[in-house]
């Protein structure tokens, strides 16, 4: 074998401008395609700007680049659609996410992922239904929820969700059966079976404007959900101990949970601040002896079910858990929850007699989340 100092210099340089070429072409390839992603290199390619968008915030710009890498692929790409969907649900473009999920039927290759697909398009319809208040879209969720459970019967979550468009179809006895069913099929930790209890007992908030299910555990270790606060009127505020607006309303909020205190009432406030240590210490030099939990970020579990943009902001939510929201500095705030609390303790008072049989308490509950989009 030739040395390199043997080879022909006109030789040698045309080996090194092929190497040149082929390092060229490897540094401009995307990355290797994971399993659901496009294959097509054009299509990888609008991939990872969908991918780019969607990091920056451009939710649309990033459905529509995904759903084209899906077509660059020839329509071969899961992962694009899914991804699309979820945006499309994050955006509250329904229609959208509906017609995304049926361009995902025809790559499902197993009952089950058929199954989780026509899920996906019931969830859209009902809440296009609830934007739209169109009978229609909740009876054609009813027969996807429907075919999505004779193609997986395990699938708990088609039973809940069927519930809840039974129920804005006001077909109160059929939600309750539904609700009863999921709650015999879902695993003991499921996050919705403490929603779905009290679905069993008054299907018809299934329709009301309730506050999303959660559960956390506070600074002191205290284990809290929002349907185990039934029965009780909740403050959530939104903070920061960087947030001025936060601090300034700060006074106002330990006025409110003071006043009210003993009541069926409860202060919960959520910091989306990063930093623990920081945290803890602001909350105890400030005497914020109320409800306190760190959700980190605007990213936060709980803030993003409340779809939080800017702090502070503050919801309040009734006995029944029916969400109202309100700016902690709004002057008629105390009005509005002392006549909520009011309300909560004339149905307290009225609902305590003794009772053999075990019922859905007014406070109970361990834990819930909501359906994931």
């Amino acid at each position: 074998m030739s040395r390199w100092a043997d080879i022909n210099p006109s030789r040698r340089l045309a080996i090194i401008a092929a190497l040149m070429a082929v390092f060229a072409l490897v540094r401009n390839l995307p990355a290797q395609a994971k399993p659901g992603e496009p294959t097509d290199p054009k299509a990888r390619k609008t991939f990872a700007g969908a991918a780019d968008w969607e990091k920056h915030g451009n939710k649309s710009a990033a459905i529509d680049d995904y759903r084209k890498a899906n077509k660059q692929d020839d329509g071969h790409c899961p992962e694009c659609l899914i991804r699309a969907y979820s945006l499309a649900v994050e955006i509250g473009d329904y229609k959208d996410a509906e017609s995304i999920a049926r361009d995902l039927l025809p790559l499902a290759q197993s009952d089950k992922e058929r199954a989780g697909i026509h899920f996906r398009i019931a969830a859209a319809l009902e809440r296009e239904g609830t934007e739209n208040k169109k009978d229609k879209f909740f009876l054609d969720s009813c027969d996807e929820y429907k075919i999505a459970l004779s193609l997986n019967p395990e699938l708990a979550e088609a039973l809940y969700g069927l519930g809840e468009s039974l129920s804005y179809l006001h077909q109160g006895d059929a939600a309750r059966a539904e609700f009863a069913a999921f709650l015999k099929r879902a695993a003991l930790d499921s996050p919705l079976r403490e929603r779905a209890a009290r679905y069993v007992q008054r299907p018809e908030l299934a329709r009301a404007r309730m506050a999303p299910p959660f559960s956390l555990t506070t600074i002191d270790g205290r284990h809290i959900s929002m349907d185990g606060l039934a029965g009780k009127v909740v403050l959530i505020d939104f903070w920061a101990t960087w947030c001025g607006p936060c601090r300034e309303a700060l006074p106002h909020v330990r006025d409110i949970a003071r006043k009210f205190q003993g009541q069926p009432f409860v202060v919960l406030s959520v910091s989306l601040d990063d930093d623990d240590a920081k945290w803890k210490d602001f909350v105890n030099k400030n005497e914020m002896t109320w409800l306190q939990y760190r959700d980190g970020k605007w990213t936060g579990p709980i803030a993003t079910r409340f779809d939080v943009k800017a702090i502070p902001a503050t919801f309040s939510i009734d006995a029944d858990g029916v969400l109202e929201d309100q700016h902690v500095g709004d002057a008629d705030i105390e009005g509005r929850l002392k006549k909520m609390i009011s309300h909560a303790v004339e149905v307290q008072n009225n609902t305590q007699a003794p009772s053999i049989a075990p019922s859905v308490s007014s406070s109970g509950g361990s834990g819930a989340s909501g359906i994931v989009n």
